[in-house]
């Protein structure tokens, strides 16, 4: 009887540790905006970015918010955010005229460090590696948008790639969350496409993804990259719960590509990596995690959610979504 009691408490035990790892607590919600940027500086620096020109900035780790509207652009969508310190901030606004502002007083103003006027700009999402950046926008009389940064985004410059000429009639990228594009340490970056066809760029080679396109709501939204291994994910926006294509991911660099056995449930919008084997997903049915590397996932939430990003200083994944919502996940 002794032992039967030891093991059911041992079992409850488990359980309610399992549950907790699970828990996502919400931090902040209810403001009048939708949020797809987010970013992290380190274990007190976040902020997040979305519709009706509003950002917000945490400075204790995801506990108390301040929110603003930038003064000048409460139309704007803002759906990319990077965080360098508490000071210096980059906000992309999508649509024509396309922004990039920035700020080096941790929000109090802003500067524009890029515009461009160029009928039928529009933005998708900005990545760093140190000092090095890269935003890319939709195709503009057939080429796609790229432009670098050598010097933390505060100058700008158009590039021209081999593929520039390469996209389709019917694709593009999709500004969800920020996420669709990935630069590397050495100056190449992955890049992944939907609409018509869902594929993925960088400057060796583009590769056909086995994600569901087709349509102007189909395709692929997001790329994680951890060492060799390459994740993406996707889906159709105006059917999220349809989880037939949504994910894929590849071990060789995006060589070759694998879909999940037992995929997430339904339309993702944004994936990231904690380690090889370890990744977590986000759309608008909710919140999945995968533990052997992509193969299988499971819901932990049924929120929505458009964003997420790994905290190593404090081992949480914080995710933002709509109705102003932010929330965190103790790992």
């Amino acid at each position: 009887m002794k032992r039967t009691f030891l093991l059911a408490f041992l079992f409850m035990k488990i359980f309610i540790l399992y549950a907790q790892k699970d828990t996502l607590q919400l931090l902040t919600h209810a403001t009048n905006t939708n949020l797809r940027g987010l970013g992290i500086a380190d274990k007190n620096i976040i902020s997040v970015s979305g519709s009706n020109g509003m950002i917000g900035i945490s400075t204790d780790g995801g506990n108390s918010w301040k929110w603003q509207q930038v003064k000048n652009f409460e139309q704007k969508d803002f759906r990319d955010i990077e965080v360098f310190d508490k000071n210096h901030i980059l906000l992309m606004s999508i649509d024509t005229p396309a922004y990039i502002l920035k700020t080096a007083d941790g929000g109090n103003s802003w500067n524009t460090v890029y515009k461009n006027n160029t009928p039928g700009m529009f933005l998708d999402a900005m990545n760093f590696k140190g000092k090095k950046g890269i935003v890319v926008g939709d195709p503009v009389n057939g080429k796609i948008f790229l432009a670098t940064s050598n010097n933390n985004g505060n100058y700008w410059e158009s590039i021209t790639t081999n593929f520039s000429n390469k996209i389709n009639n019917g694709e593009a990228f999709f500004a969800s969350s920020g996420s669709n594009i990935v630069l590397r340490k050495d100056g190449n970056f992955y890049l992944v496409s939907g609409g018509s066809h869902a594929r993925l760029f960088t400057k060796n080679f583009v590769n056909t993804l086995p994600v569901m396109q087709g349509t102007g709501s189909t395709g692929a939204n997001a790329v994680a990259v951890y060492k060799n291994h390459i994740a993406v994910c996707g889906g159709d926006f105006i059917h999220p719960f349809r989880n037939d294509s949504c994910l894929c991911f590849s071990d060789d660099e995006g060589k070759t590509w694998h879909t999940p056995v037992i995929p997430p449930n339904g339309y993702r919008s944004d994936i990231i990596y904690i380690s090889d084997t370890l990744l977590y997903t986000c759309g608008l049915t909710g919140i999945d995690i995968s533990e052997d590397g992509g193969k299988a996932w499971r819901s932990i939430s049924k929120d929505p959610f458009n964003t997420c990003r790994f905290n190593q200083e404090t081992n949480e994944v914080f995710f933002a979504g709509p109705h102003g919502s932010v929330a965190k996940l103790k790992l």
